[in-house]
């Protein structure tokens, strides 16, 4: 079976090295300098916020639930601490941690989604039951049992989080891979006798760039919701490490006292949740654009190949 050129200068061209450019041109739609805007806005505050705390997140400052004063600009809260320096001071942990499931949930849901659309017979049957039973189980409430099993656990948040985001990658990038590896470029390499881990990770791979970049966007999105909601359980950082989804719980109480202790971290979780799904929306309909201009482009060389024949 020959190789056609065109099919893979132009297919390898497109989805190797134009996902920057789908990251640049999301970014200058509306859509996506807003998403981008308001997740730069979370991310400043949450990185620059322990530098920049006047006093320690920890120490009692105010009368707890004052309201706003030259002491405590958001007042203070249920233990009488100062709001402002504990949400600049609960963010970053919250990133990090949202940032290292999401990673973690994307390289095994990629992995299981590649591996089994490629090898199918046993392999994808084995693969994909096994995430029809993780599919079976809530993201949260598959993160709440395993956390109420062991311990919460920072590594452990992680790694359930990251568990419950795997199936759904998977499903995705074995959709994606299916369409991949019949055409002839993978088709070629296979008749070279090349090892079928080398074709996943040196053909199929670099071209699920662009459902990789998007299903990395929207997992984010649900392991920040996720990691806040533990966090707001109990089952996060332990007082009085200072942490947005537990600081909503311990001040709950004194809403009408103090709202701002509720108010500001919980805004700020929805507007980083807000401007990564908007980002990811703004990526998607590039991507797809793109997509659709690259199938295009091969359609008309094939036709040129066939008329020229």
């Amino acid at each position: 079976m020959g190789q056609r050129p065109s099919e893979q200068s132009t297919g390898a061209h497109i989805r190797r090295r134009e996902w920057l450019s789908v990251l640049w041109r999301a970014a200058r739609t509306r859509r996506g300098t807003v998403g981008l805007a308001l997740v730069a806005f979370v991310v400043a505050v949450a990185v620059a916020g322990p530098f920049l705390t006047r006093v320690s997140p920890t120490d009692f400052v105010v009368a707890p639930f004052s309201g706003p004063g030259p002491e405590a600009p958001l007042g203070g809260d249920a233990l009488g601490r100062d709001v402002l320096a504990r949400v600049l001071a609960g963010g970053w942990l919250l990133l990090l941690m949202a940032a290292a499931a999401t990673f973690f949930g994307v390289v095994v849901g990629g992995a299981a989604g590649i591996s089994a659309a490629y090898l199918r017979g046993r392999a994808d049957t084995l693969i994909m039951r096994s995430v029809d039973v993780l599919l079976a189980f809530p993201s949260l409430v598959f993160a709440l049992m395993l956390v109420s099993i062991l311990g919460p656990k920072l590594w452990l948040i992680v790694l359930a989080v990251g568990l419950s985001h795997a199936p759904q990658v998977a499903r995705v990038l074995r959709a994606s891979t299916l369409d991949i590896s019949e055409r002839d470029f993978v088709k070629a390499v296979e008749l070279q006798g090349v090892k079928p881990r080398l074709i996943m990770a040196r053909e199929i791979l670099p071209n699920l760039i662009t459902p990789l970049t998007v299903e990395t966007g929207l997992r984010l999105t649900y392991s920040i919701i996720i990691i806040a909601g533990l966090s707001f359980l109990g089952f996060g950082q332990p007082p009085p490490s200072p942490n947005w989804g537990l600081m909503i719980n311990e001040n709950r109480i004194g809403l009408q006292l103090n709202p701002w202790a509720v108010v500001v971290p919980a805004t700020l979780i929805a507007v980083l949740t807000v401007g990564t799904n908007t980002f990811s929306d703004a990526v998607a309909r590039v991507a797809l654009g793109v997509e659709r201009r690259a199938e295009g482009i091969m359609a008309l060389d094939a036709f040129a190949l066939e008329a020229l024949r």
